[in-house]
């Protein structure tokens, strides 16, 4: 008989003993040895040989069995990080830890961004540092526009006042 087998009679065992009267006895035992089962009586009415035999032979567990690990359990921690950058330089961060927002709308300069950014990984500081690059062109060309204007309102005060 396999295993499979015989933890379904000793289900099915179980379920007739839950339901039937609690001097009954398998079948298999009584036409096997009609004379043992009267002759010699179980130590309690309640097990019989076969349960006997099924306590002391543990069922076998489904799955894969629990092996004692001397290893570590460590607890982590779910911090999300979010950096937002727009094309004129201005940079935010944004923390959350799991589910509650630590904080939202922080402003960092782009130098902090650049500089963390490379200390964490190299493939991390050159997409940031091109995006910081471009907002720097273009700023310089934001004054270099400004400056002009100035040249130009600077020389119509002259004229206002000759």
């Amino acid at each position: 008989m396999t295993v499979d087998a015989l933890t379904r009679t000793d289900a099915v065992s179980e379920e007739a003993a839950t339901e039937a009267p609690v001097d009954s006895t398998p079948q298999a035992e009584t036409a096997e040895a009609p004379a043992e089962a009267k002759t010699e009586a179980p130590e309690s009415p309640a097990e019989t040989p076969a349960e006997e035999a099924a306590a002391e032979s543990p069922k076998p567990k489904r799955g894969r069995p629990k092996v004692a690990t001397t290893a570590k359990k460590t607890r982590t921690v779910e911090l999300t990080l979010t950096v937002t950058g727009t094309a004129d330089g201005e940079w935010q961060a944004e923390l959350k830890n799991g589910a509650k927002w630590v904080t939202k709308g922080l402003e960092i300069p782009a130098a902090a961004v650049s500089r963390a950014a490379k200390e964490l990984h190299a493939d991390l500081s050159g997409p940031i540092d091109e995006v910081i690059n471009a907002a720097r062109e273009l700023q310089a060309a934001k004054v270099a526009q400004l400056e002009a204007e100035l040249e130009k309102a600077k020389l119509a005060l002259a004229e206002l006042d000759a």
